[in-house]
């Protein structure tokens, strides 16, 4: 959307009057972003670069200044024309602020410092503030990302406990089919590329995009040919098995994989007697994997009745760990999956004698659009001021809400080298930056610099990123 490309205006309409609100005498002001909690105890951090490279990289103009002025003078907001032309004059429209980060793809316990951001610029104080409401979205593919590392662990587990090959298992067992159930492209391709970082399986598009424009990554993810309702009902009931027979035809090749939905009328007919009697053969011999796909039903007696039934029809083997893992086919549910139903599923299997193996997911909108700020309580809070020189801590500590509670001073975020415990602190005053100060022996800075003064410092590779994310 053009009208909304000026970063002046990608803000929240009472920030534009902020600036005349803080102390006389105020020089700089430092904030933080952290997760305070939420639904996991652990947060996996990803689209901060995105985030900087599409939204800071374009220089502000004096246009952009224009554009912003006439607009508060209409909507009702006092406007810092003389800061921002300053941005423009003195800093070629690069905003005067420092950034540093946690590596993204690392995964950290709630409570800690993930970001902070500082002025750099004593007439531009105000300025870390007035991006709250662009940076603070970070929260979105931070939390794809962490909901999508969690359940990669779920999965893992019932592989490890099911399949003699679970390392190259994991990587397709959840596949993206979010797209169409966001609010926008751009969060489908945040989104998706967040899921990508733990996963290999998708088929939102603009995922692989994002993660190719922003971190470098010729190819995140792969996707499969598969059916829609619509490319099988338009064969008509009386022909559903010649649509399935067509499939076959167009796509099953020694070794590939072709996914058809099969519930259009009834997806244990269609399993016993178009799959398991007339198209048998002819799945056996096209060399290829058939995935069966559910698509409606209670999601853990569905797959269940699914892999009995396809059992019957072609047959399994035992693995080493004593799992049952069926010849040609599998199945992959895509409908009512979320965090629970997926550790259901896999425990009704697995209780049944069949691998994980034998399964994938499908997940869409609850991947990629149930969630919110809150699900991991994300804020980003001042905690210091410079004022006639001075440091000062900023905190807030409301009586009604003890968990709101903030942190106080200039912050660092320490790792132990051996133990790979974390800690938030506060640096001294007379420290100029945070990297200045010097942790006790076994720990380190567990931030970098990513971004100072309109420069990205650091260019994370999606490949490192999920490199960090499996350590």
């Amino acid at each position: 959307m053009r009208h909304l490309e000026n970063l002046i205006l990608n803000t929240d309409s009472y920030k534009a009057s902020h600036w005349l609100q803080y102390p006389p005498g105020t020089q700089a002001t430092f904030f933080y972003v952290e997760s305070r909690g939420g639904v996991y105890e652990r947060t996996l951090f990803f689209g901060l670069q995105a985030i900087l490279k599409e939204y800071l990289a374009k220089p502000v103009t004096h246009a952009d200044v224009d554009e912003a002025r006439d607009f508060f003078a209409v909507h009702g907001e006092p406007f810092n024309e003389a800061g921002w032309r300053r941005i423009v004059d003195v800093h070629g429209g690069h905003l005067p602020i420092r950034i540093r980060a946690v590596p993204e793809g690392s995964v950290v316990p709630t409570h800690h410092a993930l970001v902070t951001v500082e002025s750099t610029d004593d007439q531009c104080y105000w300025l870390p503030s007035y991006l709250e409401t662009l940076l603070l979205r970070l929260w979105y593919p931070v939390t794809v990302a962490t909901q999508s590392w969690h359940l990669k662990q779920t999965i893992r587990y019932y592989l490890d406990l099911s399949s003699d090959d679970a390392a190259g298992q994991i990587g397709f067992k959840l596949h993206d089919f979010g797209a169409r159930g966001v609010s926008s492209a751009e969060s489908a391709g945040l989104g998706a590329a967040a899921h990508l970082v733990n996963f290999l399986g998708t088929d939102t598009v603009s995922g692989v995009l994002t993660a190719k424009a922003y971190y470098h990554e010729p190819m995140a993810g792969y996707s499969i040919p598969a059916a829609e309702h619509s490319t099988i009902t338009s064969w008509g009931r009386e022909r559903e098995v010649d649509a399935y027979r067509n499939m076959l035809r167009q796509f099953a090749k020694p070794g590939a994989i072709v996914a058809v939905v099969s519930d259009s009328y009834d997806i244990y007919q269609a399993i016993t007697e178009h799959w398991g009697k007339t198209l048998r053969q002819d799945v056996i011999d096209s060399g290829a994997t058939l995935v069966v796909r559910p698509d409606s039903g209670e999601p853990v007696d569905v797959v269940h009745q699914c892999l009995v039934l396809l059992d019957q029809a072609f047959g399994h083997t035992v693995n080493a760990k004593g799992y049952k893992l069926l010849k040609h086919v599998r199945v992959i549910q895509g409908d009512g999956i979320n965090p629970n139903s997926i550790r259901a599923i896999l425990e009704r299997i697995t209780k049944a004698g069949y691998s994980a193996e034998n399964l994938a997911f499908g997940m869409g909108g609850a991947l990629l659009q149930g969630i919110n700020r809150d699900t991991q309580k994300f804020a980003l809070k001042c905690s210091a001021a410079k004022i006639d020189g001075e440091w000062i801590d900023v905190f807030k500590a409301p009586i009604t809400d003890p968990g709101k509670q903030s942190k106080r001073g200039r912050l660092a975020l320490l790792h132990h080298r051996e133990f790979g415990s974390w800690r938030t602190v506060p640096i001294a005053d007379e420290l100029e930056r945070p990297e200045e100060h010097v942790p006790e022996p076994g720990w380190e800075h567990a931030m970098v610099t990513v971004w100072e003064n309109g420069k990205l410092v650091k260019d994370w590779t999606f490949a490192e990123v999920r490199e960090r994310s499996n350590t």
